[in-house]
């Protein structure tokens, strides 16, 4: 089974179900496209001639998709694109059966009409995958986005929490291929998916060296560095979950609280996390329930105990 879990760590966000009926279209049909957190109307794209019914996050065929904004650098938003990341969910909902169908149509989809938003981590499942895709646009004047995407091995568990969390990656061969062959993503054998440019991209913009070593490449020291802020607010919720399932951890401490962030010649951080772990033992849908609740508790950063707490020892931030 697949269990994915997707929420705002804000108090004042309420959840929203939409609701998207199947429906089939004319040929030439175009669809307006609003950026999902404005409402802003960015433009228009050709409409799928059949699309799926979809209520909230999950379609008729349980493709799921959930995502956390990890921004990366502000220089690579291109507000010129017509896709947003809002646009990209309930679209690519709308329009896949699959895990993999949505990354490519999510792929495709800003490299034709440009990619308006800023870094993003999406979570897209079926009944049978789970896969993390990061994503971040090429700038102004420079439509699309370089992009990974990574399955999460069966018996594991991974997380990600405004904070890019794809380090290295495997490179083209029998289970990872660049976008140059996308025909091949329905391969059971792929488990790494990758922009054909996310290399030679950042080579040219001087974000990774002209000597680099592709192998030695991290989509996510290159494109979003982890700092304090980066480890203190957004890689401790992940490392609280991996935690709670898997005793092996506390490793990682001085990591997550930003204490300690350990970096090599190119500036990329040695020390952190891995992006998927194994659990002491298998993981229940109630169990996620409490993880999305957890506050630290337990350990020297119990958020209802220290000082913003109150009183009332409240877990939560009036922010």
């Amino acid at each position: 089974s697949t269990i994915v879990s997707y929420s705002a760590d804000s108090y004042g966000l309420f959840g929203e179900l939409y609701h998207y009926p199947a429906a089939t279209y004319p040929k030439g049909t175009m669809l307006k496209v609003y950026e999902w957190d404005t409402g802003k109307y960015l433009g228009e794209i050709e409409q799928a001639r059949q699309t799926y019914n979809v209520v909230g996050n999950m379609n008729e065929y349980q493709v799921t998709i959930g995502e956390t904004t990890f921004g990366g650098r502000p220089e690579l938003t291109d507000s010129t694109g017509i896709i947003d990341y809002g646009s990209l969910i309930y679209i690519g909902l709308q329009r896949s059966r699959t895990a993999r169908k949505a990354i490519k149509i999510m792929t495709d989809l800003v490299q034709e009409y440009g990619y308006y938003s800023g870094g993003e981590s999406f979570t897209i499942a079926d009944p049978n995958e789970v896969w993390i895709i990061e994503i971040i646009g090429k700038g102004e004047g420079e439509k699309g986005a370089v992009w990974v995407a990574r399955m999460v091995p069966d018996g594991y568990v991974s997380a990600h929490a405004n904070q890019a969390r794809i380090t290295t990656f495997p490179l083209e061969g029998k289970t990872s291929i660049s976008s140059s062959k996308m025909n091949k993503i329905y391969d059971p054998n792929i488990t790494t998916v990758y922009s054909k440019d996310v290399i030679s991209f950042a080579k040219e913009k001087g974000f990774y060296p002209q000597d680099g070593k592709n192998k030695d490449f991290s989509f996510s020291d290159t494109y979003a560095p982890v700092d304090f802020s980066g480890a203190r607010a957004c890689e401790i919720r992940v490392w609280a979950f991996f935690n709670a399932v898997n005793p092996d951890m506390a490793q990682y401490w001085d990591y997550a609280t930003g204490r300690n962030i350990q970096r090599d010649s190119k500036g990329y951080a040695t020390n952190r996390m891995p992006l998927w772990i194994k659990p002491s033992e298998k993981v229940d849908v109630m169990q996620v329930m409490d993880f999305m609740r957890d506050h630290l508790e337990g350990t020297e950063l119990d958020m209802s105990k220290d000082m913003g707490a109150g009183p009332y020892e409240c877990p939560y931030r009036w922010r």
